[in-house]
């Protein structure tokens, strides 16, 4: 075989030696060098990965090539849906999501202008994933791109009458502060977000959660550290939840008692509940009746509640040092209208008993309970406290926290934010 090729390269020489053409000449020799570098057994390895190298180098190229392309479409699509021409947006935008298919994900609105491109205010992102990380200014350039004069909304079809996006600024703010209204519903408030744009922004706005973290933590919360925003604080710091009850349920076997005869004996399944409401402005009511929820949750929507076993006071949050978060109240039945001069004569008592005041104090520790936050309350203390109004004496009572102080967890009632009495 190594005779065969010196045979062929002899052959080759002698042509080249006969050939006076320079550009043949040159030719040959860069055939041969090529040829003889492909006989060395070393250089296998080496051209594989040049190849490679070459293969991902044209590969890169193509896919970029292909992006800009692509950009250049739909900022061609941008500005023709501008202009009115919808078909031909239509059209362009198809073109550049068979080129790339995510490239509107790949569209950055936050850099300066390009004025070699139609679409001007559009540049390529460096978002690899095509996720968009800040969505509130994403949506707040992309109306002021499509405007000089951003309105919130734009209407889809065309009014006769006014349209809300009419509205200045202020005014809808206000709306939007009635849709939390006084107890707090911002969960109304994220699905209102979920309309538009405008609303998704006007949804985010500081002024408002900062508002609701006020009415929950008192005016002492003047600092949004270490939460990044007002509304990550109102998400993630822990607190009592209004929307809804917390519902403690009891239950236990009581013996009863033995027949005449001695034969058998009953037993009792005693069952029984306990309810705490809160309310933004501080006010509770506590409720412990063998009634079943759904006979209950309706009369605790509000605070002026007529069930005489209803007890009516204060809450506060404390944030210990061991980072939890309790809740301590102060209840006490509801104070009974004095009766008239003629029932008190009619049934005199030589010796009336001493008045006195009882009123309840109450420890819970907040936590989170399977997937919602702050939907559980533990018994940590619970005490009576008894004030004779004669000597001015308090005999304080604390009763022992044993299995039958079982956990409130809360449940979210849709009544209780169906009406709003009054903005935030």
């Amino acid at each position: 075989m190594a005779e065969e090729n010196a045979d062929i390269g002899g052959t080759i020489e002698d042509e080249d030696e006969g050939s006076d053409d320079p550009n043949l000449q040159v030719q040959l020799n860069a055939f041969r060098a090529q040829w003889m570098s492909e006989l060395k057994p070393s250089s296998g390895a080496t051209g594989t990965s040049d190849r490679l190298l070459r293969a991902k180098s044209l590969k890169k190229t193509q896919e970029t090539a292909r992006e800009e392309k692509a950009t250049e479409l739909f900022l061609r699509a941008v500005q023709e849906e501008q202009d009115g021409a919808v078909y031909e947006a239509i059209k362009f935008y198809r073109m550049a999501m068979q080129l790339v298919p995510d490239i509107e994900f790949k569209i950055n609105y936050s850099r300066p202008p390009d004025t070699d491109r139609g679409g001007g205010n559009y540049m390529e992102d460096d978002d690899v994933d095509g996720e968009i990380e800040d969505l509130l200014s994403y949506f707040e350039q992309q109306l002021t791109l499509e405007s000089s004069f951003p309105k919130i909304c734009i209407p889809e079809l065309d009014m006769t009458q006014t349209h809300i996006s009419a509205l200045p600024q202020e005014i809808l703010m206000y709306i939007f502060r009635w849709v939390v209204s006084s107890d707090l519903d911002m969960r109304a408030l994220e699905q209102l977000s979920l309309v538009c744009r405008g609303f998704y922004i006007c949804a985010r706005d500081p002024e408002i959660w900062h508002l609701a973290c006020v009415r929950v933590w008192g005016r002492n919360c003047t600092k949004v550290v270490p939460f990044k925003s007002w509304r990550e604080m109102f998400l993630r710091r822990p607190r009592v939840r209004f929307d809804g009850v917390y519902i403690s349920k009891t239950s236990y076997i009581r013996q009863g008692e033995e027949s005449l005869d001695g034969f058998y004996r009953a037993w009792h399944h005693v069952e029984y509940y306990r309810y705490l409401r809160f309310f933004p402005d501080g006010h509770v009511i506590m409720l412990t009746t063998p009634e079943d929820p759904l006979a209950v949750i309706p009369h605790l929507r509000t605070k002026n509640i007529r069930m005489d076993s209803a007890l009516l006071g204060h809450f506060r949050l404390s944030q210990e040092t061991d980072n939890q978060t309790k809740v301590f109240a102060v209840v006490c039945k509801k104070k009974e209208e004095k009766a008239s001069e003629f029932q008190r004569n009619r049934f005199c008592r030589r010796n009336p008993p001493p008045e006195a005041e009882h009123s309840f104090h109450v420890g819970l520790h907040l936590s989170s309970g399977g997937r919602q936050s702050f939907s559980k309350l533990v018994w940590i203390h619970h005490s009576c406290h008894i004030t004779y109004k004669l000597t001015g004496e308090t005999v304080v009572t604390a009763f022992d926290l044993d299995r039958m102080y079982t956990p409130f967890v809360f449940a979210r009632v849709k009544s209780y934010t169906a009406f709003s009495d009054q903005p935030l």
